[in-house]
């Protein structure tokens, strides 16, 4: 099969490599992709949110299979737009793909059905946020209501603070977002669980921990993500019933009656709270830097697996995992999350060689005369597989160090929790 894949970052290089592995596929057209995926497949340069060009380069490579990594285009409905072109697409409808596209959206559905999430106001107005905060309780987390790249999250102390945040959104500060979602805080560990569904049915996909705040301890704001491991201990198989019966059942149940069926991959985000978990948000998409983590614990050839997803037959497929331990760190551009350095020169990169069990993913990369240079905030993720997550943190931070590239930071602190228990 020829496959087309599109987006640009690690996770799309992830998934990259776990399509080239398998035996289905013939060729790979990334749109646009990046330096990493260079090595598996055809780069193609194109807008990706401009659907009649994408369609047409669909055509021209005589693509078979469509797989959409990132959640613009899910939420601006690509795969609406395929399928009525009569293209096999991998990924969900603009409906359900309102589970992160909008806030509001989600929430309300949690309210309607009875899923744990912390309590909720929606404000359209500043004159609704004051009123509020008449009565709440401090702190206070302020979300945008539409996509934000992961930094449309503040947790805010003061009211003088959540006024600032909403004002700037209600301003444009996000232009997906003219609504905010103003939440209760929920102290515990936050996990992400991970299932891939079809129209009908859905399978485990995976646990991880990420890392969103940018400096270690969890200090700082909220980044895409600084790293990340899986699986995630805390989600013991107690949790996992509720997490199935009390969250995931009920959600697809509410898309299935709407008859909008959720098919592709949903990540769960979770806050465990005393042994109970409560629903932090919905990701319509593989999570970015978890994808790292867990594709390459899958035994199963991921191409059937997408296949069986498009044609409703995920109760036919066996998915099997590594029983090893995963991890990645990000190496980010100094300044990230907010204006970082640009065109970084990345050297050494094919000077550092790494065991079966280790690999490098390319984020924010380009080639330009055969010169690798940074090309966004979040450049390169150091991934390794083992049994100790304190040895695999250690080799990967090795090979960061041997990689040496200036203005660049990462967290050494990530898997901080299990570490620290081991």
């Amino acid at each position: 099969m020829n496959i087309g894949l599109i987006g640009s970052g690690g996770r799309e290089h992830a998934l990259c490599k776990k399509i080239f592995d398998s035996k289905l596929t013939k060729k790979i057209f990334c749109m646009p992709g990046n330096a990493g995926t260079l090595k598996f497949a055809t780069n193609i340069n194109v807008n990706i949110l401009n659907f009649r060009k994408v369609l047409k380069l669909i055509r021209s490579h005589k693509i078979d299979l469509v797989i959409v990594g990132p959640e613009e285009p899910l939420v601006k409905g690509i795969v609406d737009f395929l399928i009525k072109n009569k293209v096999q697409v991998f990924g969900p409808k603009k409906y359900a793909a309102q589970l992160e596209g909008s806030k509001a959206f989600m929430k309300k559905l949690c309210l309607k059905n009875h899923i744990p999430t912390a309590k909720f106001k929606i404000c359209k107005k500043l004159n609704e946020v004051k009123f509020f905060l008449k009565t709440c309780d401090f702190p206070l987390v302020v979300k945008a209501d539409g996509l934000a790249a992961g930094k449309g999250v503040t947790i805010c102390r003061t009211k003088e603070q959540v006024l600032k945040e909403t004002s700037q959104i209600f301003n444009g500060k996000f232009k997906s977002s003219k609504k905010v979602v103003l939440e209760e805080f929920l102290k515990g560990e936050e996990a992400s669980y991970f299932i891939i569904a079809d129209n009908k049915t859905f399978k485990f996909f995976g646990t991880a921990q990420d890392h969103k705040r940018v400096y270690e301890k969890d200090k700082g704001p909220n980044t895409g993500g600084m790293g990340a491991y899986s699986p995630a201990p805390i989600i013991t198989k107690k949790i996992e019933k509720k997490i199935l019966s009390k969250i995931i059942v009920p959600t697809l149940k509410a898309l299935q009656i709407k008859k909008k069926p959720y098919n592709g991959f949903l990540y769960v985000g979770l806050m465990i709270k005393k042994d109970e978990p409560f629903l932090i948000e919905y990701n319509i998409r593989m999570g970015d830097p978890e994808c790292q983590v867990i594709l390459p614990r899958l035994k199963t050839d991921i191409v059937k697996i997408f296949k069986n997803a498009i044609c409703n037959k995920l109760n036919q497929t066996k998915i099997e995992w590594e029983k090893q331990k995963s991890m990645t760190v990000v190496l980010c551009a100094q300044g990230y999350p907010g204006a970082y350095k640009k065109n970084i020169p990345i050297n050494k990169l094919n000077k550092i060689i790494l065991s079966k069990k280790d690999f490098i993913y390319h984020a924010g990369t380009k080639e330009i005369n055969k010169n690798l240079i940074s090309n966004g905030g979040r450049i390169l993720n150091i991934m390794s597989i083992g049994n100790s997550y304190f040895k695999i943190r250690k080799k990967i931070i090795s090979y960061i160090k041997k990689l040496n590239l200036k203005n660049t930071f990462y967290r050494k602190d990530i898997g901080w929790r299990v570490i620290n228990k081991r």
